[in-house]
């Protein structure tokens, strides 16, 4: 177990969670787990980051079952070994977006109602915030996804206010590499649930994830260039909208 690297990991959280402001006193924070290695680091990161904090919060683990069957007892006992309250969340997603409607693409209207039903659990909770478990690479691949099939310069933010719901959407494993966020699973040993989805592996998303992983081969320093170009970009140095 390399403690070294896990306060490094530790650090890059907290480090983004000031940075960008991602957490006030009182806030009550509800953490989208999914099953994967990501979702399962960013709740225990922030519990370990919660203890040791001056700023007082909470943290309340939520899984949305989109309807395919799932070892939900493995993310129950996750939570209860960090000391967090788990919700478990049952949908009809799947059922919606693969039999009813059919989806050729289905990654698109899953992820808007998975994220849909997790933003109405967290306002049930009481919560004000949403942690979700974007890292660095998730950024990187949606820029290219945005740049490659839309023609737009743009990825997510590390935070985002949601006037509808009256939440605030946070990242805090930005500053992480899919890679680190993978090794701090193994060492801690997070986890990590099957995904059932019948088109896992097979997405625009997976496409522009192999993508990155080969510029990443053969340009070693790219996610600190994008991370800096994520934090320093400058819309003058681009063509003037006519």
């Amino acid at each position: 177990m390399d403690r070294k690297f896990q306060r490094y990991i530790i650090s890059q959280v907290k480090r983004a969670v000031v940075d960008y402001g991602m957490i006030a006193e009182g806030d009550r924070v509800a953490v989208g787990l999914s099953g994967g290695k990501d979702s399962g680091v960013l709740l225990h990161a922030l519990n370990i980051v919660r203890r040791v904090s001056p700023v007082k919060f909470s943290l309340h683990g939520v899984f949305v079952d989109p309807g395919w069957e799932m070892e939900v007892n493995v993310l129950r006992e996750f939570c209860e070994k960090e000391g967090v309250p788990f919700y478990y969340k049952p949908t009809n997603i799947a059922q919606v977006v693969f039999d009813i409607r059919q989806e050729k693409n289905p990654c698109a209207l899953c992820a808007n109602l998975r994220r849909g039903a997790l933003n109405t659990t967290a306002r049930e909770l009481g919560c004000n915030k949403v942690a979700l478990g974007h890292h660095l690479d998730d950024a990187i691949e949606t820029f290219f996804m945005s740049l490659f099939y839309n023609g737009q310069f743009r990825t997510f933010s590390p935070i985002t206010y949601l006037s509808r719901s009256g939440l605030t959407m946070i990242r805090p494993l930005i500053y992480l590499t899919q890679e680190q966020v993978k090794e701090m699973a193994r060492q801690k040993k997070i986890p990590v649930l099957d995904n059932p989805c019948p088109v896992s592996g097979k997405t625009v998303r997976q496409e522009m994830k192999e993508f990155v992983q080969e510029l990443v081969a053969r340009y070693p320093e790219l996610h600190l260039r994008f991370l800096n170009a994520f934090k320093t970009a400058d819309l003058r140095n681009l063509w003037p909208v006519v």
